[in-house]
C-alpha cells in the first residue's frame, strides 16, 4: 500500500527548511532531482530551483518564500458547492437523483456535479475531491430494491422491541436462524502474480456443495446442522427438534420466509409445541437485519482459506470444524451483532 505524503504547502516553515537541506544532500549524494522530489513529496521543478540557488550562492541563497499557488486556489468547486455535493452523497442514492449508476462511483459523482453546477470535471479530479472529503471505495452492502422501508421501520421500532419485552417476561431465549451453502470451489481471497499474468487457482469438480442451517443468540449461543440436499419442511423440523432438545426454556426463533419455513407441516409442528417455540418473521427482502447472515459470511471467508476441498465430505468436515470452534467462542458470536444493521438486536 503506497504511503500518501501531505501537500508540502501545508508544512511549517521549519519543516520546509529541513526538506530543502535534505533535497540538497540527496542531489550531492548522486540522486536525480526527480528521485529527490518523489521521495520528499515536492515537484521536480522545486528541487531544481533549490539546487540552482545553492550552486550559485550556497545555503544562504536558498529561496525561503513559498512557491506555487495557495492550497485550494485551483479548485473548481467552492466550499458551499462541495458541502452541497457531500450532503447529496450522504443522503441520496444515484437513482434518487436520476443519475444512471447503481452506486456513487467517481463517474456518477462527476455527473452529479455537472447536473448541479454545470461544472465539468475529469473523473480523476473527482476522485481527488472524494479522497479529500474522506470518502473511500468500498464493497457495497447489498440492499434489496423491493424492500419496504416502512416494513423495516415497523420491525425495528415496534415488532422487535415487543419480541424482546415478551422474551424477558416469559424467560424465552431469542435465536436468529438462517441457511447457507458452501461450494468447494469458493475462495474469496485474491492472489498475486507477475504483471500481465493471471493468478490461477486449481479448482475441484463443480457442484461439490454442502449446506448448513444455524441459529445464534446475542448471548453467544450457537446451534447448527449440515445437510446436502435442498432445505425442505422435514429437514427444518429436524433442526427445530434439535434446537429444542438443546435448550430448557422457551425459544423465540427469528427467520426469513423461506418456503420450507412456512409449510403447513411446520406450522402444525410448531403449534403443537407453542409452550416451547414461536417463530417470528423478518421483514421481507431484508437479510441484512438477520444477525445469522454475518456468521454465514464469516464461514464462507474462512472455510476454504487453507485450500480447496476435494469432495463433499471434506466440505462438511470444514464447516463443522468452523462451527464447533464457534461453540467455544461466545464473544466472537456476539460480535456478529455489532454489525450496524443488527446492532438493534445486540442486547445489553
Amino acid at each position: 500500500m503506497a504511503i500518501s505524503l501531505p501537500d508540502a504547502r501545508q508544512l511549517s516553515d521549519e519543516v520546509l527548511e529541513a526538506l530543502r537541506l535534505r533535497a540538497l544532500r540527496g542531489v550531492e549524494l548522486g540522486w536525480t532531482e526527480a528521485q529527490v522530489a518523489d521521495l520528499l513529496g515536492v515537484s521536480r521543478e522545486t528541487v531544481c530551483r533549490w539546487w540552482s540557488a545553492y550552486a550559485d550562492g550556497g545555503v544562504e541563497a536558498l529561496p525561503r518564500e513559498r512557491s506555487g499557488r495557495p492550497l485550494g486556489s485551483g479548485r473548481r468547486l467552492s466550499d458551499s458547492q462541495a458541502r452541497h455535493i457531500r450532503d447529496l452523497l450522504d443522503q441520496k442514492s444515484p437513482e434518487d437523483l436520476g443519475i444512471a449508476s447503481p452506486l456513487w462511483s467517481r463517474a456518477a459523482v462527476r455527473d452529479l456535479i455537472r447536473r448541479e453546477f454545470d461544472i465539468e470535471l475529469a473523473v480523476r479530479t473527482v476522485g481527488e475531491y472524494l479522497k479529500r472529503w474522506g470518502y473511500t471505495a468500498k464493497v457495497p452492502r447489498r440492499h434489496a430494491r423491493d424492500q419496504d422501508p416502512e416494513e423495516v421501520r415497523q420491525w425495528l421500532e415496534v415488532t422487535y422491541p415487543a419480541i424482546e419485552r415478551r422474551a424477558a417476561e416469559e424467560g424465552a431465549e431469542i435465536f436468529w436462524c438462517d441457511e447457507t451453502g458452501v461450494a468447494a470451489d469458493e475462495h474469496p481471497a485474491r492472489g498475486y502474480s507477475r504483471e500481465g499474468q493471471p493468478a490461477v487457482m486449481e479448482v475441484p469438480q463443480p457442484h461439490i456443495r454442502m449446506n448448513q442451517i444455524s441459529a445464534i443468540s446475542n448471548a453467544g449461543e450457537v446451534r447448527f446442522m449440515t445437510y446436502s440436499k435442498a432445505m425442505n419442511a422435514a429437514l427444518f423440523i429436524v433442526f427445530l427438534g434439535r434446537l429444542l432438545r438443546s435448550t430448557s426454556g422457551k425459544v423465540f426463533l427469528i427467520l426469513d420466509r423461506l418456503k420450507a419455513h412456512e409449510k403447513q407441516e411446520v406450522e402444525d409442528w410448531v403449534a403443537a409445541r407453542q409452550d416451547r417455540l414461536e417463530l417470528f418473521w423478518l421483514p421481507r427482502r431484508a437479510p441484512e437485519r438477520n444477525a445469522d447472515e454475518y456468521l454465514n459470511q464469516d464461514l464462507k471467508q474462512c472455510v476454504n482459506a487453507e485450500g480447496l476441498p476435494e469432495n463433499k465430505g471434506e466440505v462438511r468436515s470444514r464447516i463443522q470444524r468452523f462451527m464447533r470452534r464457534l461453540l467455544h467462542l461466545p464473544e466472537h458470536v456476539r460480535s456478529y451483532f455489532q454489525h450496524p444493521c443488527v446492532q438493534y438486536a445486540a442486547g445489553t
